[in-house]
């Protein structure tokens, strides 16, 4: 169902489940990632939940700093016999490495951004993305609302930006987050390009609000 007023991305408290008749097919995006054809086919088949905790609160290591920062805890629990995986986010752009049994051996930074910023970031050939090769267009930064009630970031933003690079298989995975009117229906939706050498996959994954 469509997300309540209450939610921004200031606010994605709660529980949220991936619509894959509206999301674009990930299958392309974890093949380039290095997943094998049958991770791929159980991800497929799965349902996919998202238990959100969003907080304030200290900044995990290697961050020394004493003040607090947006933290954004996700369980990702999925059906069909696939194993879970835990997404913990310190919004201070700070890389932390991570391992899990999908995607390996990671580093990862997450922070607020908004619109101009973004556009920034992907629309023109000096924009760090584009210099870098983490996209090779703006798709990222397509079909996000923009408006007063979406600005829920600490100053305005509304998006979480969200950058890892693979330290076992040289890809790296942009993701903005923010919401979107799909089908009519405001949603919660992540942009995502995932990268490696001179291939991209652009996809989008939409999500239902689960209320308690």
């Amino acid at each position: 169902m469509a997300a309540p007023t209450s939610k921004t991305i200031g606010d994605l408290n709660g529980k949220w489940v991936l619509n894959k008749t509206l999301s674009d097919p990930v299958d392309p995006a974890l093949a380039l990632q290095g997943v094998s054809w049958l991770v791929r086919k159980a991800i497929g088949a799965a349902t996919v939940t998202l238990q959100v905790k969003q907080y304030q609160g200290a900044p995990t290591a290697p961050s020394t700093s004493a003040e607090p920062v947006t933290r954004i805890d996700i369980q990702q629990i999925a059906t069909a016999g696939v194993k879970g995986t835990t997404e913990n986010r310190c919004l201070d752009y700070v890389f932390r490495e991570h391992s899990d049994w999908l995607f390996g051996h990671v580093q990862g930074r997450s922070r607020w951004i908004g619109a101009e910023e973004l556009a920034a970031l992907v629309a023109s050939a000096d924009g760090e993305a584009r210099r870098e090769r983490w996209v090779e267009d703006d798709f990222v930064a397509r079909d996000w609302l923009e408006g007063d009630e979406e600005k829920g970031g600490p100053n305005g933003e509304t998006h979480v930006l969200n950058h890892v690079q693979s330290l076992d298989a040289g890809w790296t995975a942009l993701q903005v987050w923010g919401f979107q009117s799909v089908g009519g229906e405001r949603r919660y939706v992540r942009n995502i390009v995932i990268a490696k050498g001179d291939k991209f996959v652009n996809f989008k994954m939409v999500y239902d609000w689960v209320p308690e």
